[in-house]
């Protein structure tokens, strides 16, 4: 017979897995809604709504009670500020599990812990972050228009630009060409002819 067997081991220690519990715990009320396995998920479950109906009470001593396996700050005074509010009138059943099917590489069944009332904040914020999306998507096609529009005229106006100024370059350059060459040759006659004077008069 299995008498005092209740519970899943999770293949840990008594303390790894209350630690494993509080910390699955402590993200579950910060993001309300996590993803692990089924069977950590099952195991949550109980621990973590007796956990949010001490938090109902609003008293020094469930605070205290409740930061003894949640030790962030900060997730204790949401739990008792929004949460507590919002599981105020339910007697029970403040989480949801979702079952997500077999995890690829061992297979194990994979499911989404969630808090009740976690999907109607996401819902709201959806229109709006829609027409957001909406209005950046218009935004974009009308700087692609501009941008389209813009180019055509600047590359049909930069060759013959470009071909102006590169004619008088070139001219510049040829007609300095053919004066230091001139330079040069008459320099060269020049001393030419020196030398030659020099040579008669001795």
């Amino acid at each position: 017979m299995k008498h005092r067997v209740a519970g899943r081991k999770l293949g840990r220690t008594s303390m790894h897995r209350l630690a494993l519990l509080r910390n699955l715990s402590t993200e579950l009320f910060r993001h309300e809604r996590i993803r692990t396995t089924l069977m950590k998920a099952k195991e949550l479950r109980p621990f973590a709504e007796k956990l949010i109906t001490l938090s109902k009470r609003e008293t020094l001593h469930a605070r205290r009670l409740v930061l003894r396996d949640i030790h962030d700050k900060e997730v204790v005074s949401k739990m008792f500020d929004t949460i507590s509010s919002r599981f105020a009138q339910r007697p029970g059943g403040y989480t949801r599990i979702v079952k997500l099917g077999p995890r690829r590489g061992d297979n194990a069944e994979m499911a989404l812990i969630e808090l009740i009332g976690a999907e109607t904040g996401k819902k709201a914020q959806a229109p709006a972050e829609g027409e957001g999306a909406e209005a950046k998507t218009a935004d974009k096609k009308g700087a692609k228009g501009k941008a389209a529009a813009q180019p055509a005229t600047k590359k049909k106006a930069k060759p013959a630009k470009e071909k102006d100024e590169a004619a008088p370059k070139k001219s510049a350059r040829t007609k300095g060409a053919t004066k230091t060459k001139t330079q040069s040759k008459g320099k060269a006659k020049t001393s030419g002819t020196t030398r030659k004077v020099g040579k008669s008069g001795s």
